[in-house]
This record gives structure tokens, sequence and C-alpha cells, in this order.
């Protein structure tokens, strides 16, 4: 059975990432996605938040599974028995760090593969980063996003506009 997993901040989803993840669920038997849960940064929403979410827009993919963790992802692929990393590429820039990681995993695990794939054309310049610093100008995101995930975004910053 070929187990991957496709891990990410996922901060919100976004159809770049909805794309990969469809795309990459034929391919394979099994799929899980890793939430990374890095207390280092500050993300919008929680591990459990985009977890719920994940499973939220990916309930018809029947072999798709999320999961949150922590710590280096080549321990997390070995839990989950999986023997491939799944990595999205928008851009060169982004294939010079991930074939780093790729080539350090590969030292640290040399039983587990990863997979580049190269993000569809119409979503190669978006990211989550991206969406966020729409949606805080209150622009328009609901091109990148999910309905639903569009709506929690802008109910989230509402939320925190309140508090402030």
């Amino acid at each position: 059975m070929r187990t991957a997993v496709y891990p990410g901040s996922f901060d919100p989803v976004t159809l770049g990432h909805y794309d990969i993840i469809e795309r990459t669920a034929k391919m394979v038997d099994k799929l899980i996605i890793g939430v990374l849960n890095n207390k280092a940064k500050c993300p919008l929403f929680s591990a459990q938040e985009r977890v719920n979410m994940l499973k939220e827009v990916t309930s018809s993919l029947p072999n798709v599974e999320i999961q949150s963790f922590e710590g280096l992802l080549i321990d997390f692929v070995r839990r989950s028995h999986a023997d491939i990393v799944v990595r999205g590429l928008r851009a060169i820039t982004d294939f010079e760090y991930e074939l780093q990681m790729a080539q350090t995993n590969r030292v640290i695990a040399p039983e587990i593969d990863t997979i580049f794939l190269t993000t569809n054309l119409k979503y190669s310049y978006l990211s989550s980063s991206i969406v966020k610093e729409i949606a805080e100008y209150e622009g328009d995101i609901s091109e990148f996003l999910h309905p639903v995930i569009a709506a929690r975004v802008r109910e989230k910053l509402e939320e925190r506009r309140r508090l402030t």
C-alpha cells in the first residue's frame, strides 16, 4: 500500500493546496495531510481548527486522512507508516528550499522518497500568507479559498478585530 504525507501549515488551506491534495489522492492508496503545529509561528487558526477545515473540504476524498503533528516531518512520516512525502512547487524559488529539505530528509530516512508536484498555473502565485493579507484589508478572497474556508477566515478576522 502506497501511503503519502502532504505536510504544511495550511493556515488557511487554499485552492492551490486542495489541487495538490486532490491530485495526490489519485496517485496513492492513502494520503495523510500533516498539519504542522509550529509553536514558533503565530497562525490565524489553531492546529485543530485547521484539521477540522481540511476534513470538511476533503470529505469527498475517501483515502484522505488529516492529522496534526509537531517536531520533525520525517518522524511524523515514519509514525504514519508512509513512504512518500509530497511537496507542492509554485516557482523555482520554492524548488531550491524544497530540494534542500528533501535531500536532508533522504539522509535521515533513506527509505522515504519526496515527490514534487507543480501547482496548477492558475494557483502558481497563491499562498496562505497572501490570502490572509488580502483578507486583513477586507479584500475579496473568494477566488483563492473554498467558500467554507473563506467564510471562516472572515469570521476569524472579525473576531480578532472585536478583541482589539
